[in-house]
């Protein structure tokens, strides 16, 4: 048979043990930092949206409580362990969730389980890139659960296996320069991964255009300590659909939109030319659409008419791909044109502990598409890759 390498997914999600504020936060902050109650719950239906509300007649579940926010998991974030049969649309509790959900050790046994070398891990209660802090009023106490998120990321879940769970760090999205200082704060201590939003602008945020380069003291910390911006769908709080009357599964469909803008932004921005040293990386994107945005954005480079062209950007827009990471975990279209990607470029991700996670039987996804690769490529796209993006190596 053949061997096949252990996996290093860089798109793995987290949820935040109900304690960690409480155990993480200056003392001084506890008291209105957040914490996790248990109460009743209601679920209502807006536009097709389920929101779950605190008090009603339905059973109790956990609630994360914080400043203005109630908020309470959905199952789908949380299903790893339970068959498909037993989903349901509402919130979980964490009596509820399997402990690999949140406990680290639980989760290298499920690694274990799945032959894992190493994962890494996005925010839950913070959301994507930390933007639930950014929307909260006190920003003291925001940067403080900012850097008690990261204290525990670091010392805590990687802790328990420093080479295995790959720690990635929020910042302060509301202030360029402190978010500078938190990017530097823990490269000294290893990591290597920072979470940030695919469509900042959707957040009422500069964009990575920004005539005034309102990122730039960010960007330079990043390019400086070797730090890979990570960004994943939904980090812009915005999912394209077709219509408002659409079901679930075409705006899933259509996930790819927001990482293609976001990759068209990157291409054009002039960011990945100022620093050649920058990675940036694209969670749960896919990559079948690729080839096409690279061809169409090096035409549109060619007719100075759309505002660029080498006056305003080096190279063509494609001569930045080396710079980017994309990833994947079912998609054979991609596959096939991997050699219009970049090999080296393409990553995996298993998605535990969400309802699209491979987990536990990623060896049977990765068996649908190895067939396309030689040993060389099963290697770099499935750990390879990841490890050199993530100083893993050696």
């Amino acid at each position: 048979m053949r061997a096949i390498p252990r996996i290093i997914s860089i798109d793995d999600h987290v949820i935040e043990p109900p304690d960690l504020w409480q155990r993480w936060l200056p003392a001084k902050h506890r008291e209105r930092g957040p914490r996790v109650v248990n109460d009743h719950h209601s679920i209502e239906w807006i536009n097709g949206i389920q929101t779950i509300r605190r008090g009603g007649d339905g059973p109790k579940t956990d609630f994360w409580i914080y400043e203005d926010l109630v908020w309470s998991h959905q199952m789908l974030n949380a299903c790893a362990g339970y068959d498909e049969s037993q989903w349901w649309m509402g919130p979980i509790a964490f009596e509820q969730m399997r402990p690999g959900c949140y406990d680290p050790k639980a989760r290298l046994a499920d690694m274990d389980l799945n032959d894992m070398e190493a994962s890494l891990c996005f925010p839950t209660f913070p959301r994507f890139c930390g933007q639930m802090f950014s929307e909260r009023k006190d920003k003291e106490l925001a940067l403080a659960g900012i850097r008690a998120y990261n204290d525990w990321m670091v010392e805590e879940w990687s802790g328990a296996a420093p080479k295995r769970l790959i720690p990635l760090c929020i910042v302060p999205l509301w202030d360029p320069a402190l978010a500078a200082t938190e990017v530097r704060r823990n490269a000294k201590r290893g990591v290597r991964a920072v979470a940030f939003s695919e469509l900042p602008g959707k957040l009422g945020l500069p964009t990575i255009h920004d005539p005034g380069r309102h990122w730039e003291p960010f960007l330079a910390a990043c390019a400086e300590t070797g730090t890979a911006i990570f960004m994943h769908i939904g980090s812009g709080s915005t999912f394209l659909t077709s219509s408002s009357d659409a079901p679930p599964a075409v705006t899933a469909t259509l996930g790819f939109l927001t990482t293609s803008m976001a990759l068209s932004d990157w291409l054009f921005s002039g960011a990945l030319a100022r620093y050649p040293d920058l990675r940036v990386c694209f969670a749960e994107g896919q990559i079948g659409w690729i080839p096409y945005v690279l061809e169409r954005a090096d035409n549109l480079w060619k007719k100075t008419i759309w505002g660029t062209g080498p006056n305003t950007l080096p190279e063509l827009p494609s001569a930045y791909m080396p710079q980017i990471t994309v990833c994947f975990y079912d998609d054979v279209a991609g596959l096939e044109a991997r050699e219009r990607i970049g090999v080296r470029q393409i990553c995996f991700e298993t998605d535990y502990p969400h309802q699209d996670s491979t987990w536990p039987r990623t060896r049977d996804a990765i068996a649908r598409f190895e067939g396309l690769l030689d040993d060389r490529e099963l290697d770099l796209v499935l750990r390879g890759n990841a490890a050199r993006l993530l100083g893993l190596e050696g």
